[in-house]
């Protein structure tokens, strides 16, 4: 979807107050999806550029498509260049710490007395509750959720092996503020809307709660689960790679068997049905182990796409980069880092509408590189923007 006019969020306006990946991850669903986002940061820039280790890639993940304003909020100036901003927005973002946003002045309550039809998005780690006022990451909330209990082996807890709750949480945001807008057409009033990570955490275990109250046995963490399916598992092939594969129906059974030849298996109809093979696990892996060994990697995968059983190689990351699929088909899209000019290609926010992907409209911005540009369209001429460039106010980029 190239064109501006043509994406559906083409005309709405954004002002966001984020770091990190939450809020950030809110805000580039929008943009991608055609709004005007400007990301208020420092006058210094956002502190999520600067970060390494896991967190190098923060920032140039959840933060195309958007301009970047560089502002000292607790400046009396630049507050007043805050709030004409959000006074003209269709929606706001922000994920301080709680009460963060209302004591600089520019939470839901004041501005909506001037802009009726405000959404208003905080994501916080908690929705309303004992826990509200609590200081919350990620990681605080796999823990306390219940995520990383399932995700590691027993007695072992283990956070994901992404910001899972973080982008969840945002995606939830999004979700809201679509839901927000939809609702502002008919009523045309806005309104304040809150996604959390805690609650999303929760959200995402609910399988294992209700399979808790369907079964009355607690759900073991996944490294100890009892599969649903007796070839549900990662397997060795020959060359010493890894491979996921997946049996998870009847027919896919017979298939499976046919195309590998397991004589024994298809002459056995305690086979038949799912359940007896869960039965019978300890009899099939060991054949089946023994079996992929027989195969390098590749010709393994090709013979399981070509009877159509799920499978997946265990790749890593890195890796994707090269992945043919995301690469032919608009997948990865392609950015420069913001401090080094190193060019390179990111993933998409995975989704087509009308058959298009959502590109890129905007590399990832320099910090302070569109202050100029809206201190312009509000009026400011470029002598007064200046001179509060000079009192740091404003920060114009390099």
């Amino acid at each position: 979807m190239p064109i501006n006019s043509t994406l559906p969020l083409n005309g709405i306006k954004v002002v966001e107050f984020t770091h990190m990946v939450m809020g950030p991850a809110v805000g580039v669903i929008l943009a991608d999806m055609g709004a005007e986002v400007i990301k208020i940061e420092p006058v210094k820039g956002d502190a999520t550029r600067r970060l390494r280790g896991s967190g190098a890639g923060y920032f140039s993940m959840f933060n195309r498509n958007k301009k970047s304003l560089c502002l000292n909020l607790k400046d009396d100036k630049g507050h007043e260049i805050a709030r004409r901003l959000c006074e003209n927005a269709d929606v706001v973002i922000e994920n301080f710490r709680p009460g963060t946003i209302e004591k600089l002045g520019l939470g839901y309550a004041s501005l909506s007395k001037e802009n009726k039809g405000l959404i208003f998005c905080h994501a916080k780690g908690f929705l309303s509750g004992p826990y509200e006022n609590r200081t919350a990451l990620d990681e605080v909330t796999q823990m306390m959720g219940g995520l990383a209990y399932m995700t590691g082996p027993p007695g072992r807890p283990l956070r994901a092996g992404a910001s899972v709750i973080d982008v969840t949480g945002g995606m939830f945001g999004a979700i809201g503020i679509l839901g927000a807008l939809e609702q502002r057409h008919r009523t045309g009033a806005g309104q304040e809307i809150t996604t959390s990570l805690f609650e999303t955490t929760a959200f995402l275990v609910g399988q294992h709660m209700a399979q808790y109250a369907v079964t009355g046995t607690p759900a073991p963490p996944m490294p100890a689960r009892i599969s649903a399916w007796a070839i549900y598992d990662v397997f060795e092939t020959g060359d010493g790679s890894q491979v996921f594969v997946g049996v998870v129906s009847d027919g896919q059974w017979k298939k499976f068997c046919a195309a590998f030849e397991l004589t024994d298996f298809i002459n056995n109809h305690a086979l038949d049905e799912n359940n007896g093979r869960v039965a019978e696990r300890d009899h099939i892996l060991p054949v089946i182990r023994d079996l992929f060994k027989s195969f390098d990697k590749q010709a393994l995968m090709d013979k399981l796409e070509a009877i159509g059983m799920p499978f997946a190689p265990i790749s890593k990351p890195e890796e994707l980069f090269d992945d043919p699929h995301l690469n032919a088909g608009g997948g990865l899209l392609p950015l420069t880092i913001p401090d080094n000019g190193q060019k390179t290609k990111l993933p998409a926010m995975p989704l087509e509408m009308d058959g298009h992907r959502f590109g890129v409209r905007q590399d990832l911005p320099q910090e302070g590189e569109h202050s100029r540009e809206i201190l312009a369209e509000m009026g400011y001429g470029q002598d007064e923007i200046d001179a509060l460039a000079e009192k740091g106010v404003v920060s114009v980029g390099r």
